[in-house]
């Protein structure tokens, strides 16, 4: 469809741009420094999901539901704004504590910075809600892209183009002296990330301005029952994704330069975006479009459909990376090429791969509005993230971070996918699915194990594609693919 295509040039477009800012990093940063942004963009992920509560999939039920859409939108969007403010005074407060509680007692902007960030990204969520929920996708994909570009350009201006015009004594050096100070230094990685999410709001303006700005308590209510669940999932789900940045810091040996260790796991775990960023662009399209086929007779079918070929893309992507791995590598500076690199990016893209299949099946539980197993898978997921760290952690470091992720994404889907077979069955096509997984393990041993030139790997995984073409080629225009993709 016209608007899962606009939706996937956001996101894929934006995130590839977005990636380009990593190699930037990893070539103007050392590790140690750029541990610094991993970790608090780790915090910052928690803090999110703790800012939006789940009302975001709320909103998407309960437009679905309520016969006046603009209400849905206006109790979300007044709820969001109230929540919002009230956590920027309180991290503006108690900035002292915060940085000091957290190991950076000299950089108390840094809490500010980010309490204007989540607050902002906080309120435009549900905007960016109501542009998916009316398909405007061309609007939403032009205000995603100029914020990434906002981000990207704010970067190059403050890493790059500051430091030569102060060091070559250019003529806008007193500009850039008014502007730039090199004692902030990641910092500005941080004040660009705040610029673009202050013109990202602007930008969402209408869409706020323009609503009946009506508070409904009796909807507000309905729509937190539903979202709590689902606020508790995210918690759980962030703490699958993104405590090992945090436990790194204090569970790594003391003789161990944990502030280096986290910069390299965090640029390795980059290298892993190309599965991301598909999977996220999955979502942002899937979520509406599974909402929708609800009331379809055939629509079960359809989302087998859509596993299946989900299953054959990441498949492929988890095949391009690790084969062609010493070219992704070649992203990050010399300083990242840690020979630990490859098994650590191995075994995440595994992990997104579990992770991918996990989305797909979680829509049983938000189509029966059975929220709180949610929660509860992602709940026992975060136990097994958490207990793994805590082992592993001490004794094989960063590794253990990446085998936790994949063991706990792992359990995570054959949970769910117990609970969906007696809940909500759907007819999975577990033949074609085995074969497809099956297949990518055994070329990525193969070539593992071996060492073949370029061209000999290449041809591997043009075999893989030919057999999911000629088992998937259509033999009628009824039996064709759903076009989710």
């Amino acid at each position: 469809m016209k608007q899962t295509a606009i939706y996937g040039l956001s996101s894929v477009v934006g995130r590839l741009l977005n990636y380009l800012l990593v190699p930037l990093y990893t070539r103007f940063f050392l590790p140690e420094e750029y541990g610094v942004v991993t970790e608090l963009y780790a915090y910052v992920a928690f803090l999110v999901v703790i800012l939006t509560y789940g009302i975001e999939t709320a909103f998407f039920r309960f437009s679905q539901r309520e016969k006046n859409n603009r209400v849905v939108y206006s109790t979300s969007l007044i709820s969001l704004l109230v929540t919002s403010i009230l956590f920027v005074i309180i991290l503006f407060s108690f900035s002292e504590n915060i940085s000091s509680a957290i190991g950076y007692p000299a950089n108390q902007e840094y809490i500010k910075w980010f309490a204007l960030i989540i607050g902002l990204d906080a309120i435009s969520s549900i905007s960016f809600a109501k542009l998916r929920a009316l398909n405007k996708a061309t609007r939403f994909a032009l205000i995603r892209l100029v914020n990434i570009f906002v981000n990207i350009g704010l970067n190059l201006f403050f890493i790059i183009y500051c430091p030569y015009v102060i060091e070559n004594n250019l003529q806008s050096l007193n500009f850039v002296n008014s502007v730039y100070s090199s004692e902030i230094g990641v910092g500005y990685i941080f004040i660009a990330n705040l610029i673009s999410s202050f013109i990202t709001i602007l930008m969402l303006f209408p869409e706020m301005i323009n609503s009946v700005w009506i508070f409904d308590k009796k909807l507000w209510r309905k729509m937190m029952i539903y979202a709590s669940p689902l606020l508790i999932a995210g918690l759980a789900g962030m703490t699958n994704e993104t405590i090992d940045r945090i436990l790194l810091k204090y569970l790594l040996p003391e003789n161990i330069n944990s502030a280096r260790e986290i910069g390299l796991y965090g640029a390795f775990y980059k290298l892993s975006v190309i599965m991301i960023l598909f999977i996220q662009t999955f979502r942002f399209a899937a979520e509406p479009f599974f909402f929708a086929q609800e009331r379809n007779a055939n629509s079960k079918k359809v989302y087998a459909d859509v596993m299946k070929f989900f299953i054959i893309v990441i498949s492929f992507i988890f095949l391009i990376v690790t084969t062609f791995y010493n070219f992704f590598i070649g992203f990050l500076g010399s300083e990242y090429h840690d020979d630990r690199g490859f098994v650590v990016v191995s075994i995440l893209l595994l992990a997104n791969f579990f992770l991918g299949i996990y989305y797909n099946l979680s829509i049983w539980y938000k189509l029966t509005e059975k929220t709180i197993f949610g929660a509860y898978l992602s709940f026992f997921g975060a136990i097994i993230t958490i207990a793994l760290n805590f082992i592993l952690i001490p004794t094989i470091g960063f590794i253990g971070s990446a085998i936790a992720t994949l063991v706990c994404y792992f359990l995570m889907t054959f949970a769910s996918f117990l609970l969906a077979k007696k809940h909500y069955p759907i007819p999975y096509d577990y033949n074609r699915i085995f074969l497809y997984f099956s297949l990518m393990i055994s070329i990525f041993f193969i070539l593992y194990y071996t060492n073949f030139t370029v061209i000999i790997n290449l041809l591997f995984i043009l075999i893989y594609l030919l057999i999911v073409f000629t088992l998937e080629k259509p033999k009628n225009q009824s039996k064709a693919a759903p076009k989710l993709f």
